[in-house]
């Protein structure tokens, strides 16, 4: 029989794992560690886990590499990716490949919990998700997946391209799924500039945890939605619609769009 953890963290700093068990022990998590991506993937032969953290730069294998074996496993344990190597590229390259968060090196306590947070509640999603499957006569709507004509970054964000040369951005119904209680939405402001794979929005829970939205394109904010600030519950009863967040000039489209899925794909 499998042993059950909550957690795998793969990272070659020893300093890392011990940080990152430390912090998500102490919030009652079971945690296990390895130094490289080939002992964890032994140990997935092994083990079962709810939620693993993979570090990009890794001895042997590194974390796409890490990505692509457990996407020919066909392993539904959600990835969030880390490195001290933090770029743009890194961050946009993992959520295309599969991984459902990044998070940049050096990190906080708060931002690591808020990620651990909802890759387990995207854990619990697609457990869901398999057994509706293998209920046939089981309507029941899990969540609602981006129109067929958007693109998203990941399971966090979504973009609709128009024809007036700006596009809208928003927040995926699946990434309002893994929070709760939303008690405040921070936007940015008009003509700020946003970059693809950063932070453009924060939204705050009544439990004082912060989950911040990572834009799909860079670009220049030439509107938001200020209804949001008033009434945040627009976003959790229409995110494609009437819940959007910002409309934007993108600065480099045709570049950006390779790091995006279209939602189109989500229906084959």
């Amino acid at each position: 029989m499998k042993k059950q953890f909550d957690i795998l963290i793969i990272d070659d700093e020893q300093i890392i794992t011990q940080a990152v068990n430390k912090i998500c022990s102490a919030e009652g998590y079971k945690v296990d560690t390895s130094l490289d991506a080939v002992e964890a993937i032994s140990k997935l032969d092994k083990n079962s886990y709810k939620l693993i953290i993979c570090d990009i730069m890794l001895p042997d294998m590194d974390g796409f590499q890490f990505l692509d074996e457990a996407s020919k496993r066909k392993l539904l344990t959600p990835i969030i990716m880390t490195t001290g190597y933090s770029t743009v590229e890194n961050a946009v390259k993992s959520l295309y490949n599969g991984a459902i968060d990044f998070i940049p090196k050096p990190f906080t306590s708060d931002e690591l919990l808020s990620s651990v947070y909802r890759g387990l509640k995207y854990m619990e999603i697609q457990k869901k998700l398999v057994e509706s499957k293998n209920h046939t006569n089981d309507e029941t709507i899990i969540y609602v997946p981006c129109p067929a004509i958007y693109f998203r970054l990941g399971y966090s964000s979504w973009i609709y391209f128009d024809n007036s040369g700006s596009a809208i951005i928003g927040v995926t119904d699946l990434f309002l799924k893994t929070i709760d209680a939303i008690n405040e939405i921070e936007l940015q402001k008009v003509d700020e500039e946003i970059v693809q794979g950063n932070s453009c929005a924060q939204i705050k829970m009544k439990d004082e945890m912060v989950h911040t939205v990572l834009s799909p394109v860079s670009g220049r904010i030439i509107e938001r939605n200020n209804q949001l600030l008033e009434d945040h519950k627009i976003i959790e009863k229409d995110p494609y619609f009437t819940g959007w967040l910002y409309r934007v000039i993108p600065s480099d489209w045709e570049y950006e769009i390779k790091n995006l899925t279209p939602c189109s794909s989500d229906r084959l």
